[in-house]
């Protein structure tokens, strides 16, 4: 990596850091801005208070409108006392509310949450509400306002029944699974009539208030973010830091996932939920134990005759890979859904190395029944024992410069004019290519790694095996370790320290160091004497990362610092086991072999070689013509 590229990155450091300082509003301007939040809160509570109270009173005046035509479609089903009907298994317990008949209450079983509760609580009827809403002749029918009756009820199965009147019915059919799947069959009992000849949708509403469900807020917030599977093929996403109301998704979708870091409620449609879906996903304040409002609006497949139930599943579970594969095939709908894709990966090339190799290496691992400490640890020297062979032909390379840096000096110590830095660059790579060295070798270390880095950023951080795992010093490697805490948010930092996070930056500092004087051992003239005045500019990315990762989970910052503390391990042995001595030897006998035998050069050589005679006689030629003009 030469000094161009290690100038660029710092720079763009430099800048992004002063124009975070920078672009920081005085303390006149941040009081103004939260008088003024202050105000448009108020004025926004309000407008929605009076906007909710307005829906309420017109829901009640029709509801009263209904209760009083004692002929109305569903009069008996309009009043009512809400009972609870449990369905349970090893793994998960759902409360179905008779009052809407569908899901009120979410728990899943054998994980805790992060005040240490035995079970979490993904939602309950204050976070959650599912409503149907089918569009009759005479009146719209909402199941949400109806009571239903429970029957044929099991713990994993259960029938919901709201009467209309004169053997008319409607009818919600569930059956749980053995794991985290529960079926729904809705359909109407001899309505046929009361419906129009064209219909054929109905309406979904569903809405939820996103539980906090781990320790650090702003790390899971980044992970929870409403998602979508369309019917062609692909998983898509709201923003996760913007505010976005009604956002028109004109594709088909098969499923829709109210989705937090590690659990995700899932609700997939067999006949699919039609275009022009609208998403909302609003973040939530720190403090609030909400991450994020989600809403969806949807149409799907309805038929009036009841001949054709409307089926729906519904996921409420965690996001492991492995697990959402095979409950997925669980599905009667026989489509290819990708649920999967809630465990986010990485993008495509990250994505392959994350789903074909770490996955395969975690699962082995974490079958051994071995701390998930160690397991970070082994896959780190495996990843290391991998691309070992590749760092070491990086190394020599940048060996053979180091030990070649006093016969470049005395190649090119006459070329040490500003206009003959073009021509003492082009001399230094003929040099090179004549011992058989390729400088841009050296840059090799850093592009082997950055792919495997990206694809840990991706993948540890989704990993729920960590979730609640202890290591050493670390409580839970899902979550950040502080060794100090405080109740105020301080700019870039935060409210606390996070132990692995500075343990990270420290071994980052160490291989920037290590990197820097290797460079600077392998560099001729001008270009050592700049290595060392930027040597302080290096450091400023360590102190970027500590900025970034302060919130970062323990696993992912332990995971760095292992990676860094082995790649700093492994420069130091082959530092220390090179023989400069034989190495230049072997040079010396490559350069011998090239000189006696031109014919053998070939390549970069070759052309370094032609350049170089071409602009020597390029240079003959315009002396000699400077020496004509002088002449006459």
């Amino acid at each position: 990596m030469n000094k161009n590229n290690i100038i660029g990155a710092v720079l763009m450091a430099a800048v992004f850091i002063g124009y975070s300082i920078y672009s920081q509003p005085s303390a006149e301007e941040k009081a103004a801005a939260a008088r003024q939040d202050s105000i448009e809160n108020v004025a926004r509570k309000n407008a929605e208070n009076a906007a909710k109270l307005a829906a309420q009173q017109k829901i009640a005046q029709a509801q009263a409108a209904a209760e009083a035509d004692t002929t109305a479609l569903f009069h008996s089903a309009l009043k009512g006392k809400a009972t609870n009907v449990v369905l349970k298994n090893s793994s998960v317990e759902l409360t179905l509310s008779t009052k809407g008949g569908v899901v009120s209450k979410a728990v899943i079983k054998n994980f805790t949450d992060y005040n240490g509760n035995s079970n979490v609580t993904l939602f309950d009827s204050s976070s959650q509400s599912l409503n149907f809403a089918l569009a009759a002749k005479e009146v719209n029918i909402n199941t949400a306002d109806l009571y239903f009756t429970p029957s044929n009820q099991t713990d994993s199965t259960v029938t919901m029944t709201a009467t209309a009147g004169d053997g008319k019915e409607l009818v919600i059919n569930y059956l749980l699974g053995s794991d985290y799947m529960l079926h729904a069959k809705l359909q109407t009992v001899g309505m046929a009539n009361d419906f129009a000849p064209s219909a054929s949708q109905m309406d979904v509403q569903w809405k939820e208030m996103c539980r906090q469900q781990e320790r650090g807020f702003t790390f899971e917030n980044r992970y929870a973010s409403l998602t979508y599977h369309k019917v062609d093929g692909g998983t898509d996403y709201l923003s996760e830091a913007k505010s976005i109301t009604d956002e028109n998704i004109e594709k088909k979708i098969d499923w829709v996932a109210f989705k937090n870091q590690f659990f995700s409620a899932v609700m997939i449609a067999k006949n699919n939920f039609a275009e022009n879906s609208l998403m909302t996903s609003v973040p939530q304040e720190k403090g609030s134990g909400n991450l994020k409002q989600y809403e969806a609006k949807m149409k799907t497949f309805f038929d009036p005759s009841g001949k054709t139930p409307s089926e729906f599943d519904f996921y409420f579970g965690p996001n492991d890979f492995r697990l959402l594969k095979r409950v997925e095939a669980e599905s009667t709908f026989g489509k290819d859904l990708e649920m999967q894709r809630l465990v986010y990966l990485g993008w495509p090339l990250f994505r392959i190395i994350n789903r074909w190799f770490t996955i395969y290496v975690f699962d082995f691992l974490t079958g051994l029944n071995i701390n998930m400490g160690i397991v970070l640890i082994l896959i780190t020297m495996l990843l290391k024992f991998i691309t070992y062979p590749m760092v070491k032909k990086s190394y020599m390379s940048s060996a053979k410069m180091r030990v070649l840096k006093p016969k470049l000096e005395e190649a090119t110590k006459h070329l040490n004019k500003p206009e003959d830095q073009m021509q003492k660059q082009q001399a230094m790579m003929m040099e090179y290519s004549k011992y058989g060295v390729s400088p841009m070798a050296g840059c090799l270390p850093m592009l082997i790694q950055m792919p495997i880095w990206i694809a840990m950023f991706n993948f540890v951080p989704n990993a729920i095996q960590l979730r609640g795992e202890s290591f050493l010093w670390i409580n839970d490697l899902s979550t950040y370790d502080p060794i100090i805490e405080w109740n105020t948010n301080l700019w870039l930092i935060g409210d606390h320290l996070s132990l692995t996070c500075i343990l990270f930056c420290v071994a980052n500092i160490l291989y920037s160091w290590m990197t820097m004087r290797q460079q600077r051992d392998q560099m001729v003239g001008q270009q050592a004497e700049q290595m060392k005045m930027m040597q302080w500019m290096m450091f400023l990315m360590p102190v970027m990362f500590f900025f970034m990762f302060n919130d970062y989970s323990a696993g992912l910052n332990f995971y760095y610092f292992i990676s860094l503390f082995f790649s700093a391990a492994i420069m130091w042995i082959l530092r220390k086991t090179t023989n400069d001595e034989k190495l230049l030897a072997i040079l010396e006998a490559k350069y011998k072999e090239n000189k006696d035998n031109p014919k053998k050069m070939s390549g970069l050589a070759a052309r370094l070689q032609a350049m170089q005679e071409q602009q020597m006689e390029l240079q003959r030629k315009r002396e000699e013509l400077e020496r004509k003009r002088k002449g006459l």
